[in-house]
This record gives C-alpha cells, structure tokens and sequence, in this order.
C-alpha cells in the first residue's frame, strides 16, 4: 500500500496489534490498513491550468487487502517465515503439532516443537506474543483456532529473549470484518471405532463491534507398539539381560475456544479482549510380554494411567493513537492451569506403586509500550512485560498400599515467580534498500520454591543486545540480504531448580542400590541460565509467481550448558549410596547450521523441466547441523537431541478438469550418535513421516479432505528406536512404532 513500515502503527485505526507482532511489521496482524490520505479532487470539465485549483480535502479511506503469508514475511522488518490458513487446512490436521512437524527446521520431540535440532527448551512457544502457560496442550489445540503462525530465527526486543534456537508464535483466530459461520466435521480412526472432531467458527461485525468465536470439540484414540531390551544389573546387583514388547493405549476427549473482541472506540482507540478455555480428560493403559534373558532383570511393570487438565487465560490490549505520531498500548492478563493425575503400575493385575496428585499454576501478566514516529520511515519504541506466577503441586506415593518415602513423596510443593523486562528497539528505514533494526532488553527472573525443606531461591538478569539488518538488492524487495546479530538465553525452568528427589520405579527399595541407567532423579537450586550469543544471515530472493528459495547461516556460542549429568553418591532418602542424575551448568558449547528452503508453482522453480505444471506447488528445506560441547572427546558431542541433518519434501497439485486437488510431504532425519557424557552414549535411529491429502471442492464453501499420515506418534517423536549405552557395555534400548492415522473432514460455510 506504499505506506513505510515504520509509520504503520500511527496509521492502523482497526483492532489493535496482536501481542507478539513488531511495531515495524507490514502489514499487522489483520493485514489492512486504515487511515487519513489527502486526496486532490480531479479537475472538472473545461478547467485547465489557469483555473482556480480545487481544494484539497482530506478524506478517510479504507483500504482492504488481504496480504498473503508470502507478502508478511517479505515485508517484515525481522527474518521471520510466515504460515496462514492455506498451510494449517491442507492436510486436515486435527491438532497443531501435525502442521509444525511440516514446517522447515521444525520438528517435534518429546518435549513438543524444536527448532534447529535444539531441545524443546531452546524453542520458546509464543500464544499471541506472550510466552505460553505451563500445561499448555498444544496436541490438543485446532489449527481452526489459529490465524497463522510464525517463526522467528532470531529473538526481538518486545519478546523474552528466552530463544536460543528461535520462536514459534501462534496467532489466535482474529475477530472477523464481515459474518463468518464455517463448520468443519471430521472423523479420525480410532481402534473400536472412528473418533469425531467438530469445529465451529462464528464471527459478527457490527458497526465498531467484532465478535470471533472458534469452539472445538475431539477425542482420540491411538495405540503404541513398544520394544524394550536391557543389559544391566538386575535386583540382585548382578548382570542381567531381558527383552519386553509392549502395547499402549491411549484416549480420551477434551474441547477448547478462543473467544475474541474487538471494538473500535474511535478512529484513535482500540480495544480488544482475547479469551481462552481448554480442557481435557487423557487415559491409557501399557501391557507387556517379558522375555527374561539371563540373571534377576528388574522390569517395566503394566501401567494403567488417567488425569485432566485445563487451561483458561484472558488478555485485555487497548491502544491509543494520542497524536499523529505517538501511540501507546497497554496489556493486560490473567491465566489459570489446572490438572490432575492417577498414575497405577500393576504386577499381576495387582496395584504396586501408585502415584495421585495435581497442581495449579495461576499468573497475572502487565505490559505496555510507547511508538514515537520520528518521520515517515523512523520509530522508536519502549516497553516493559511484567509477570507474576505462583504454582502449587500435590503428590502422594504408596507402595503396596503404604507411604513411600512421605517425607519427600508426600511432601506438597510451592514455588513464586516473577519476571522482569524492559526493553527499548528503534526500527528505522534508512532508505529503499537499508531497513536496520536496533533492540535492547533487560529481563530479571526471581524463582523462590519451598517443599519440606527450607525455601530455595534464584535470580537471573540478563541483558540482550540486538541488532537486525535488511538490505534490498533490487528497489522492488524482491532479493534481499538480512543478518542478525543477538544474545538470548534459557533460564532454568521449575522442575528442574526443584530440590526435591523423585525415586526410580525400577528401584523402589532404598535400603539397596540402583543403577547407572536408572538413578534418581533431582533438581539443582543453583543453576545459571544458558546465555548464547548468535550470528544470523540469510539471503531471500522472492519470485514473481509467488515462490521463493532462501538459503541461511547461523551460529551460536553458548555458555552455562545444562547437562543432567548421572554420579554415584550419599542421599538422604537412602541408606546406600544411589545413582542420581541432576542438571548441572556443564559446559561452553558451539553449534552453526545451514537452512536451504525453497517453495511456489513448479513452472516457476523449474521452468526448464516443468515449464506447463502451473498447477503443481513444490516445497522443500534442507538443514545441516553441527555442535561441539567443550568438555566433552568427538566426534559425537553435539547438543542433545541435534541431528546432523534434516530434510522435508512436499508438493500439492490441483487435478485439471476436476476439482480435486491433492498433495503430500515427507520429512527424513538420519540416524546419529550423541555423547551425552564421558561414559554415556545416546543412539537414534533415523526417522521418516509421510504425510497424504486429497481435497474435493463441491461448491465455493463446501469441501471434503480425507489426509493420512504414518510414521507419526500422536503427541510425541516419530517411529524410532533410542539406545544409551555405557563405557562398560550395559544398555537399554527402547522402539516406539504406531500405525497410520487417517483423517476424513468436511468443511461447510453456512
């Protein structure tokens, strides 16, 4: 719309700015802009030069053009890659982990999406800006309740800089311009019989009122294939060796909504409320067939697990334009998780250990910020994020119906949190070609948690400097250099500041010893937050069809490496000395990669193969991976959990002459070996997913999906196989396998 980025905020008269988005983003996250455009009124018949000229008027005009997911990411100020609503319907996904496992340098381990290969903890997860609340059940939220989502290589200064491998910022569904009634039914496999998903969107505009209102409702029911092998020493402290093959149930039900407001109190203030509820009832059941190989092995007992959990969270933003080239918003929040858990192992269809308890977590959170417009293309902007959180646990542990340990087991937890941040960025459009991004921000972190013992406190401050730099190659943006230069962080969360011990299952008596591959476990009061400084560069060039192919490089260098790090010694909660794993700060630690992506029409990427296949989309990315922890001999010592390489592949073809189009994707990572410690070795098989889409279109506003997808655990890591293995030759080893999903939806506009 020819309006510079940085002016955009003092302009935009609609909803106010989502939390998350920066103040030099084009366009906001309702991508239209409003605002006052002198216009001179065209010369009326016979009128020439020498006429007297009309006046001028100034008149407001309203200017609606919905910007695709490929024009946000040319525009914005920072390196960031952008999915809407074409990309989270395609494949009829139920849930959002489906559509991250797709996205480039995405992929999703235990702990939930991860970036770069980097742990889930160097990946912060954003719900519109803000970090998301403990609890937070992203395999069970709807990509129908999601506008789009966004990922950020490097951190800003209005987000936490808690972003060692980047940001995944989930945008809520925005309240609509016009009526909206879309309905989508869908039905999933399930192992007696299909599983239903219902997805309702209501949206209303009248006058300066806009009411979005998505509701989902699903269950599920899957079932996990396990093969476990051991070689350690049994109950009796002698080697053994055993085989399991097991099968797991899992199901349950839950629903969610995400209810949004908007109202434009004036052409000068906004005010927008965003709700959230969800909540959910999960349940399964593990059996196994033991295979004893030699000695006493101690062995996984059958489980039989159910809980809930619910998340309800409201954010209140209003935003004042005050002057034509100052603007203030302010923010508000609240949050509440809840949940609970009943965790039984049986041996003989007998109650062994277990296991009861829950938690709350409840959070207030404060932000604000003040834009200057310091001319047409400057903007400076200061900030601040509060919050405070205070969480509460229950845990009750019996063993055969008696106490275990209730000294440390049965012991309730508490623990206050309150972070601090101020921040200051100056986005600044130098000319055409220059967009240069400067950031400062200061974040304090104060944790203090109290068991049975005496409380526990830690602090952390860290500083982070930014700076982010675009350069135009050509006056149309169409190839374009950024580069980034950024320290960010990872404080040590709860669980793992937590003094307070968890006893290994396996080894439940404390009058004996355990072992090296099953210890204790305890959390370290003292640990220091990981600090990485990192170096971005990218070089994007965007095609006239709409494709695109980038190529990235990026490195980070990261101090106060936490490791958990497994020793023999004195406890108090036993008589013997037993194997305890703990996380410690470890080591300095580098890691630099590679990011290949490409995507848009083959007749395009291709067009001296391919140069009629108009209707034929390709998408591909291509990352390599390399780190080195300082303490630790190579070749093998890279961060935990990095492959060395990851790879995805997709296409979607509309059928000529019928109205069907269809796609599908695959993603690869190899097998690799990681040493965790000097004497522990962690081995990965290597991983593929598939996934297939066929779409029907009846009519404008009515279509069907069917999708399958394979080689995917419902809420967790591909199929694979993980071994760790010791200097002395013992090991465990554990392969997960689940069969295909199939998803059949049907999408209505009423």
């Amino acid at each position: 719309v020819g309006v510079p980025a940085a002016a955009l905020p003092f302009l935009q008269a609609g909803p106010a700015a989502p939390l998350g988005v920066a103040a030099g983003d084009l366009p906001s996250l309702d991508p239209r802009v409003e605002g006052e455009v002198a216009v001179e009124q065209e010369a009326g018949p016979g009128q020439g030069e020498s006429a007297t000229p009309q006046q001028s008027s100034v008149q407001r005009v309203e200017i609606m053009e919905r910007q695709s997911s490929m024009d946000l990411r040319r525009a914005a100020s920072v390196a960031k890659q952008i999915y809407g609503r074409e990309e989270l319907d395609k494949y009829g996904d139920t849930n959002v982990l489906d559509v991250m496992r797709r996205l480039p340098g995405v992929n999703i381990g235990a702990g939930g999406p991860r970036m770069r290969g980097l742990g889930s903890g160097y990946t912060q997860i954003l719900i519109n800006g803000d970090p998301a609340p403990p609890g937070f059940a992203l395999d069970q939220l709807s990509p129908a309740q999601i506008e789009r989502i966004e990922v950020l290589r490097a951190p800003t200064a209005d987000q936490s800089a808690q972003a060692i491998a980047g940001t995944i910022n989930i945008v809520l569904k925005e309240a609509p311009r016009r009526s909206q009634r879309d309905l989508r039914l869908g039905l999933t496999d399930g192992l007696d019989r299909p599983k239903a998903n219902v997805n309702l969107t209501l949206g209303e505009s009248r006058g300066p009122l806009a009411l979005s209102l998505p509701v989902s409702v699903f269950e599920w029911q899957r079932e996990n294939r396990y093969r476990g092998e051991r070689r350690m020493p049994g109950s009796d402290g002698l080697p053994s060796a055993a085989r399991q093959a097991g099968e797991q149930e899992v199901w349950g039900w839950g629903w969610n909504a995400g209810p949004r407001l908007n109202w434009k109190v004036s052409d000068e203030q906004t005010l927008s409320v965003q709700g959230f509820a969800q909540k959910g009832y999960w349940n399964n059941r593990t059996d196994y067939i033991d295979e004893v190989l030699s000695g006493r092995p101690v062995l996984e007992d059958d489980a039989a697990q159910n809980g809930t959990w619910q998340n309800q969270r409201l954010n209140l933003t209003w935003a004042w334009r005050f002057a034509d080239d100052q603007r203030i918003e302010l923010r508000a929040g609240a949050q509440k998780s809840h949940w609970t858990y009943d965790a039984r192992t049986l041996r003989e269809a007998q109650e062994h250990v277990r296991a009861v308890g829950g938690g709350d977590d409840r959070g207030l959170t404060q932000a604000g910020k003040y834009s200057l417009l310091l001319g047409q293309a400057h903007s400076l902007t200061a900030g601040w994020d509060l919050e405070s959180r205070r969480r509460d646990e229950r845990r009750t542990v019996t063993l055969l119906g008696q106490p275990l340990l209730p000294e440390f087991e049965g012991q309730p937890f508490d623990a206050r949190v309150r972070r601090q941040a101020f921040y200051l960025q100056d986005e600044w459009e130098l000319s055409p070609q220059w967009q240069l991004y400067l950031g400062l921000r200061h974040e304090r972190i104060h944790t203090e948690s109290r068991g049975s013992d005496t409380p526990v406190t830690n602090d952390s401050a860290v500083l982070s400097p930014l700076a982010h730099v675009t350069y135009k190659l050509d006056a149309k943006g169409r190839d374009m250099i950024r580069a980034s230069l950024t320290r960010s962080y990872k404080a040590p969360n709860i669980g793992t500041l937590l003094a307070r011990p968890s006893i290994n299952g396996q080894f439940l008596d404390t009058s004996v010893a355990n072992t090296e591959l099953a210890p204790d476990r305890i959390g370290h009061p003292g640990l220091r937050p990981e600090l990485a400084t990192g170096l971005d560069v990218a070089f994007e060039k965007y095609l006239a069809g709409g494709g695109l192919w980038s190529v990235g490089l990026f490195h980070r260098r990261i101090t106060d490496l936490v490791r958990t790090v497994t020793t023999l010694q004195p406890v108090a909660w036993a008589s013997v000395p037993r194997w305890v794993a703990q996380p410690r700060n470890f080591s300095t630690a580098t890691t630099s990669g590679l990011e290949l992506e490409v995507r848009g029409p083959a007749s395009e990427l291709l067009p001296g193969l391919l140069p009629q296949a108009k209707a034929l989309n390709l998408r591909a990315s291509v990352n390599l991976y390399r780190s080195r922890v300082a303490a630790l001999p190579g070749p093998d010592n890279r961060l935990d959990g990095q492959q060395p390489w990851s790879a995805t592949l997709g296409f979607d073809q509309r059928i000529a002459g019928l109205p069907l189009t269809v796609g599908g994707s695959m993603s690869l990572n190899p097998a690799y070996d990681t040493q965790l410690t000097l004497d522990q070795l962690q081995q990965r098989t290597r991983t593929r997913t598939l996934d297939l889409f066929g779409q029907w279109t009846f009519r404008p506003g009515l279509s069907a999906r069917l999708a399958a997808s394979a080689g995917v655990q419902p809420f967790g890591p591909p199929n694979g196989t993980t071994r760790t293995v010791l200097a002395n030759g013992d090991f465990t080893s554990i392969e997960r396998r689940t069969g295909p999903v199939i998803n059949l939806s049907l999408d209505m506009r009423l």
